[in-house]
């Protein structure tokens, strides 16, 4: 785990005043806490470390390596027996905790208090990074700098890394956050997990909107049940503070339920009547979409480079958000206007003369997959082809899901590898193929992503359309234990070019 760097500006904090800001409990010293980890390996003299009980260690069993290591406190959820001058703090929530404190520490819990630093979050099962892409374009059109967190990207302002967690772990992400304040953010957009909010990662963090996109299965090798999966999203709205604003899609079954007992206001958007913020689908085209919203008694016809409906939805969140923080519906039209590429979000690849329309999309649910099977089918004049897999070490129960979705949605169905990781990448494609209805076979099962890619493109004729799902933006495949290079938009324009005669 990363930890904070001792040339954090708030680096000697005393415990006491940490301790009051983050957990709201006195009486310790003004001993000065020189950094904060939940790595007992990384613990250096003076640190204060922070005992977490994972899924396969817990780190209540290294608070001596941490104290060896110089510790100046520990926190923990039961006691365990500390040296004279190390601090014993016992918290109901060691995660909860670390949040807390990483907040207070980095001057987090400051700079929003301040308003200097103003938090969107989104969660959901699908939409997240279309929402938190749309929204840092529509928070620039309005002449805001912003952050952006997510599951392509941190874009700090300053600097942009690559994302290995959608959310990021609790010890960096007040540190990341600050760091946008340092180079001018004024607002950051984030996606929020279920897995995050379950670990507590994002509990330092003041949302101003927090919005709430869909729910369909997904996640439940983490998660266990749709409830579990549910309770987890939900914990976003509940702590949200009184004057913070909901936005949710009143068209999802579960877009009331997230809300109940929520104290914040809500906003509800969708096509149904019951929406506050709704819209009306004008026309849809593999070019993007136009579409009028409708709010407060006011109509503007919107344009989106992004195409289906499914975009729509998150276009109405966005767009909820920014009348939440007082933006009007005119900059937000500008705002969606000037959203472009969303790398790997229906991401179209050069034809190169062959007439083959070409998308590559994240999609990894049968949700998601049905959302853009609909979105290309509605522009298509000819066959759909969809080449999909479904990643190993994660919820099994999507993958004849998957398979039921393909088959009903597009003409040929292509199966394929996506991330086996340490399953065996045939029996995945087998528990795939068993989702198809009976008497319909696939087009082809190929387990090599890229030959199937190709294989894919050699057959499909002008006026057809490919969708590559499930890996989207990542330049990479998970195989074994490795991590070998592999992009499905690099392998697809090289397969065309070679159709098309291109040198």
């Amino acid at each position: 785990m990363n930890v904070m760097e001792e040339t954090s500006p708030h680096v000697g904090m005393p415990m006491a005043e940490l301790c009051r800001r983050a957990l709201h409990v006195g009486g310790f010293t003004s001993k000065p806490i020189l950094g904060i980890t939940d790595d007992s390996r990384q613990v250096r003299p003076g640190w204060l470390y922070v005992a977490i009980r994972g899924t396969r260690v817990d780190g209540h069993s290294f608070v001596s390596q941490a104290v060896a290591g110089g510790a100046a406190a520990v926190v923990v959820e039961r006691s365990v027996g500390v040296p004279p001058g190390v601090i014993e703090l016992i918290v109901p929530d060691s995660r909860q905790a670390l949040a807390r404190l990483m907040s207070s520490w980095t001057g987090l819990d400051r700079l929003q208090a301040d308003r200097r630093l103003r938090v969107l979050g989104v969660t959901g099962t699908n939409g997240k990074s279309t929402y938190a892409f749309m929204t840092r374009e529509l928070l620039r059109a309005a002449g805001f700098r912003t952050a952006m967190l997510g599951t392509v990207v941190y874009d700090l302002v300053g600097r942009q890394i690559p994302a290995p967690l959608t959310t990021p772990a609790a010890v960096m992400l007040s540190e990341y956050l600050v760091e946008a304040v340092r180079h001018g953010a004024q607002f950051a957009t984030m996606e929020v997990s279920s897995i995050s909010l379950d670990q507590r990662r994002t509990d330092g963090i003041d949302f101003e909107v927090a919005a709430f996109s869909n729910l369909t299965g997904d996640h439940l090798d983490y998660h266990g049940t749709m409830g579990h999966y549910f309770a987890a999203k939900k914990r976003l709205f509940d702590s949200l503070r009184p004057g913070a604003t909901a936005v949710t899609n009143s068209d999802d079954p579960y877009g009331d339920l997230i809300t109940a007992d929520c104290r914040a206001r809500v906003l509800r958007y969708g096509f149904g009547d019951r929406a506050e913020l709704r819209a009306d689908i004008i026309e849809s085209s593999a070019g993007g979409t136009r579409f009028a919203l409708h709010f407060a008694g006011r109509s503007l016809e919107m344009a989106t480079p992004l195409a289906g409906r499914h975009n729509v939805y998150n276009a109405m969140a966005a767009a909820g958000s920014m009348l939440a923080i007082g933006l009007d519906l005119e900059t937000i039209r500008s705002g969606l206007a000037a959203v472009r590429r969303i790398p790997g979000r229906l991401e179209r690849v050069d034809a190169n003369g062959t007439g083959i329309d070409v998308f590559v999309d994240y999609a990894h649910t049968d949700d998601a997959l049905e959302n853009v099977l609909k979105a290309v089918r509605a522009f298509t004049t000819g066959r759909v082809w969809c080449v999909f897999g479904c990643g190993g070490d994660r919820d099994r129960s999507k993958r004849p899901r998957m398979a039921a979705v393909a088959a009903r949605l597009a003409d040929e169905v292509v199966i394929t590898s996506d991330n086996p990781r340490t399953e065996d990448p045939q029996a995945i494609i087998a528990e795939i193929v068993a989702g198809l209805p009976s008497g319909r076979a696939a087009a082809l099962v190929e387990v090599d992503r890229a030959a199937a890619i190709e294989a894919t493109l050699a057959r499909a004729a002008p006026g057809d359309t490919v969708l590559i799902a499930g890996k989207g933006h990542e330049d990479y495949q998970i195989i074994g234990t490795e991590k070998i290079h592999f992009d499905d938009a690099e392998v697809a324009a090289g397969a065309l070019k070679r159709r098309g005669g291109a040198p």
